[in-house]
């Protein structure tokens, strides 16, 4: 869970030689994973870590609703099952199990009055569309059997000047040892634009984080920015980008 600390990051990851470099964040860089720019079978508005692009702001001056997706599927994995008269002859039975894959998708924001939080099924932090932060979750699917879209957030483009920037992110609650055994499929959508789609692939089980992008208020106009950058956890995800919240551990209900 995450809470609003007010404070700057002096302290974050100082024995670190190697930085961000995401604006004044003091946090180390993430893992990038080469295949994520290979893994697009459509053509995308930003399809390579650290490529943006520009939409201007409607000539009415109001942006459509931004969506953004997640959908995944169960993880067929090997496991070893080993029994107290298999130990005695020292051997071992494998067996193929279909394991429920928990799956979040979350963000960090950051609004124009300088309030910051974080949005994600587990804390119930599901935003308000009309409301602080201008941003919702529409709930959490724990075993991605459902079809197609699992997990959902919505931006109130109606509140666009409101909002200063939202990092988006997805990870690995439990279910799956790395990202190549469940191949998520992440989606962010602006209408009348190409959409951003990532599928991590980074098979590395410590980095059950992946931040895949980060839209932008600037001067009205909206930045999209892909990220594709991998993470031990929250907090370290938060340093490397700055937004300077608090975070605890804990356990969904």
């Amino acid at each position: 869970m995450a809470k609003d600390s007010g404070s700057a990051l002096e302290q974050a990851t100082k024995s670190r030689a190697e930085f961000s470099g995401h604006g004044d964040a003091l946090g180390a860089k993430g893992h990038y994973d080469i295949d994520d720019a290979e893994a697009h079978n459509d053509d995308v508005l930003v399809d390579k870590s650290g490529e943006s692009a520009f939409v201007e702001k409607p000539e009415n001056g109001v942006f459509p609703d931004v969506t953004i997706t997640l959908s995944w599927d169960r993880v067929e994995m090997e496991k070893e099952k080993t029994g107290f008269f298999s130990k005695l002859l020292g051997g071992k039975k494998t067996e193929v199990v279909h394991e429920p894959a928990d799956l979040d998708l979350g963000c960090l924001y950051e609004l124009q009055d300088g309030s910051r939080g974080c949005l994600q099924a587990f804390g119930d932090l599901f935003g308000s569309k009309d409301e602080p932060p201008f941003i919702y979750h529409t709930g959490d699917e724990r075993t991605g059997d459902t079809e197609g879209i699992d997990e959902k957030m919505v931006i109130n483009g109606a509140k666009w000047d409101k909002i200063k920037r939202v990092l988006f992110y997805m990870y690995i609650y439990q279910g799956a040892p790395d990202w190549r055994t469940v191949l998520p499929e992440i989606e962010i959508d602006i209408p009348g634009e190409q959409d951003l789609k990532m599928s991590p692939h980074a098979k590395k089980p410590e980095l059950v984080m992946c931040a895949v992008g980060m839209v932008e208020n600037i001067d009205g106009d909206l930045k999209l920015t892909n990220f594709s950058e991998y993470f031990p956890g929250h907090a370290e995800m938060d340093r490397a980008y700055g937004f300077g919240l608090e975070w605890e551990d804990g356990e969904k209900g």
